[in-house]
């Protein structure tokens, strides 16, 4: 599918969820930090997920990426074990955390190139631009370095990464955090690009507004079990007075 087809992929029955975790127990040395967690994340679908400091959010994205490994139950993605088969779990994956680290002396159109080498992927220069351009990066600015750049430029270069590597399922820490209205805006809106390629989003956050404003589903982890799932519903979308009273009623319990 080409980068700037907005069109959504056609509707087929998958095998498997893209981001999946089971009954996970998981925690690092002797402290238990999920305890039997049950998500999932479907193709072309975007899952916020929300909870106090501590709830869970960080080591939750850290189970798919294999950094932490689970005592009990099941994690995949897009059908790969992150601990059994590392290798194949990170080649279906995306990851862009709340800071983007990027080579500083090297420009956006650089940046991308090498990092696709890196991953097995090269690409050619037109197809490196096409990435970038697709995620809405200025033209003017794909030969700049990235040391000068903003974090909403920082994100786009990161998104042109996914979209041009076309990996079934994206983490995001915190994406919003830091940027202003009209950057949330535009990065919400490069998410629905993702989305409508058949990309599985799994975005953690504090941000309620932004989720509610882009996610398919909002989940809400306390104490490291998924205690609370809403799912998108009409033109509204959320009831995000509701949202708000289950949010702020678990920040004030911590």
């Amino acid at each position: 599918m080409p980068l700037t087809d907005l069109s959504p992929p056609r509707a087929t029955a998958a095998p498997h969820p893209a981001l999946e975790a089971a009954g996970v127990v998981a925690g690092y040395g002797g402290r238990t930090i999920l305890h039997g967690l049950d998500l999932t994340v479907g193709a072309g679908e975007i899952y916020a997920l929300l909870g106090a400091n501590g709830a869970g959010k960080t080591t939750t994205l850290s189970l798919f990426l294999g950094f932490v490994q689970h005592r009990r139950g099941r994690v995949r993605v897009n059908g790969a074990d992150p601990v059994g088969d590392p290798t194949a779990a990170r080649r279906q994956l995306a990851y862009i955390p709340e800071n983007v680290a990027l080579y500083e002396h090297l420009s956006a159109r650089e940046n991308v190139a090498y990092l696709l080498d890196l991953a097995g992927q090269p690409a050619t220069a037109q197809a490196v631009d096409e990435a970038l351009a697709a995620a809405g990066l200025d033209a003017a600015a794909h030969g700049r370095r990235v040391s000068g750049f903003s974090k909403g430029m920082r994100q786009k270069v990161s998104i042109a990464l996914a979209l041009a590597r076309k990996v079934p399922a994206l983490l995001l820490d915190e994406p919003t955090s830091g940027l202003d209205p009209q950057a949330t805006a535009e990065f919400n809106r490069l998410l629905g690009l993702l989305r409508a390629q058949g990309v599985a989003i799994l975005m953690v956050t504090h941000d309620l507004l932004s989720a509610a404003d882009v996610a398919d589903r909002i989940g809400f982890i306390d104490g490291g079990r998924l205690v609370e799932e809403v799912a998108a519903s009409g033109s509204e979308r959320f009831d995000v007075r509701a949202l708000h009273r289950r949010y702020a009623g678990q920040e004030a319990q911590r």
